[in-house]
């Protein structure tokens, strides 16, 4: 790591390590408990607060929010891995849970699906803390790459990032050694609990900040720090249902997203970090309310063309909302009903041209489509 680079000391500081085989590395400050906003942050902040508070409107008005969280966590899950390196798209990731076909990059994404999904159960008993991030972490790496990282467990060793021959002197970014990682970590838990004057969202930021530079696992801190976004907004009661996150945008500005979070290390350019959150925030809340609109019209102009339809097509429709590739195996396990009923409620939605089939693989139970519903979810929406 190059300690020129390093010019202010505002959130932390540059030391190196005692020893013949010491090395440079970043200190970072307590978390500030007051801040004076900029301009563009304040004006960043209220786009955000608005785009927020739609969102959660449109969350407490949905008749069934599940069917979109489902959805939802599916598109935060493969964004998120992706910026990790992890190649998995959604359609692959929406057919291996359809199937059961699973490969190395799904698996990846999988586990942090599972790893959401523990959270949101945690979320309401046991407060973001030390355990909450040890559990999300050891179901994170369960049998992936990195699982052999010590899973589960903060780390005891050095780390670095952005290495080209695997040391610390050539990295982009060094983290605190254990002992005062230990110490931040500490501060950042004490952080989330106080009562606080900043702003919410402001913290989140700040929280989000905090644990990428003090890197507390040796492997998986950007995917459990980008979950703990979406728990912190639910435990402060500013959002009623799990529907905003913020990988997506990560991933498609991924190296602003790493400049920013670097800025305030190297040069103390804080503001930059919060407008850029904050701009994510903005722009993801308003992709989620759109992308809601669209999947709650697709659903009801299903549900009207089975309009005087007694059998259980009804319930394939919402089974489709939560992934729009299907099996007539999945189906009938769902529903459990047999294979021919199945296959007849699939022919029937394929009639009212709300399903297709896909091409059929040798060995494996019959795949359906219901095309509009995949393009709502993976491609962008107008906002």
């Amino acid at each position: 790591m190059d300690p020129t680079l390093f010019t202010s000391r505002a959130y932390g500081n540059v030391v190196r390590t005692p020893g013949k085989f010491g090395f440079y590395t970043y200190l970072p400050n307590p978390l500030p408990r007051s801040l004076a906003l900029t301009s563009a942050a304040v004006s960043s902040l209220s786009d955000a607060d608005r785009a927020l508070g739609r969102l959660a409107g449109a969350g407490r008005l949905l008749p069934n929010p599940h069917l979109l969280v489902n959805a939802y966590l599916r598109r935060e899950a493969v964004a998120s891995s992706r910026i990790e390196g992890t190649e998995a798209t959604m359609s692959e990731v929406l057919d291996a849970e359809a199937t059961g076909t699973i490969g190395h990059d799904v698996r990846e994404v999988l586990n942090y699906i599972a790893a959401m999904e523990r959270g949101l159960d945690l979320i309401e008993s046991l407060p973001i803390s030390r355990r909450l991030i040890e559990e999300l972490h050891a179901v994170l790496l369960n049998g992936v790459r990195g699982g052999e990282r010590d899973p589960g467990h903060i780390r005891t060793s050095p780390n670095w990032i952005g290495s080209t021959d695997n040391t610390p002197a050539t990295a982009v970014f060094v983290p605190p050694p254990p002992d005062e990682m230990q110490q931040g970590l500490s501060d950042w838990e004490r952080f989330v609990h106080e009562q606080s004057e900043l702003p919410p969202l402001i913290r989140c930021a700040l929280l989000h900040y905090q644990f990428e530079t003090l890197h507390p696992f040796l492997d998986g801190n950007g995917r459990i720090g980008r979950l703990l976004i979406t728990f912190f907004l639910i435990s402060e009661g500013h959002l009623p249902q799990p529907l905003l996150y913020l990988s997506g945008y990560f991933e498609d500005h991924k190296a602003e997203y790493y400049d920013r979070l670097q800025g305030v290390r190297e040069t103390g350019e804080l503001d930059a970090w919060l407008v850029f959150f904050l701009t994510a925030v903005t722009t993801q809340a308003n992709d989620a309310v759109a992308r809601s609109e669209r999947l709650i019209d697709l659903r009801e102009d299903y549900l009207s063309r089975l309009h005087g339809s007694r059998s259980r097509a009804r319930e394939v429709v919402d089974l489709l909302l939560m992934n729009p590739i299907a099996t007539t195996r999945s189906v009938s396990s769902r529903l459990g009903i047999t294979l021919q009923g199945t296959t007849n409620l699939m022919k029937q939605l394929a009639n009212l041209d709300i399903v297709q089939p896909l091409p059929r693989v040798s060995g494996r139970s019959n795949r359906w489509i219901a095309r509009d519903l995949h393009e709502a979810l993976v491609s962008p929406v107008p906002i």
